[in-house]
């Protein structure tokens, strides 16, 4: 974000959203999604959230966080909170 950067490990994984576009139309959105845990998510000595806009780089590939549709772009993966499942969408 901005200058700040954090080194994370993740697990892969996707979410498909279903959206209904304004003529009524079923449209698919895959995304792939970094599973991390809350707690590591430290950018500048604090513990943050995801952002809009926030690039995750893997194997030289850059994510940009975002979800179709209004959607969140993250949410809490377990109950307890302990697991951030982050959307994104491949940007190169």
């Amino acid at each position: 974000r901005g200058k700040a950067s954090a080194e994370i490990q993740a697990t892969i994984g996707k979410t498909l959203f279903k959206i209904q576009d304004e003529y009524g139309r079923i449209i698919y959105y895959e995304s792939r999604d970094y599973l991390i845990s809350s707690a590591d998510l430290i950018l500048k000595g604090a513990v943050t959230i995801p952002m809009k806009g926030d690039e995750i780089i893997e194997n030289g590939f850059i994510y940009e966080v975002m979800a179709p549709a209004n959607e969140p772009e993250w949410r809490y993966s377990d109950t307890y909170r302990n697991t951030l499942r982050i959307h994104t969408k491949r940007m190169s």
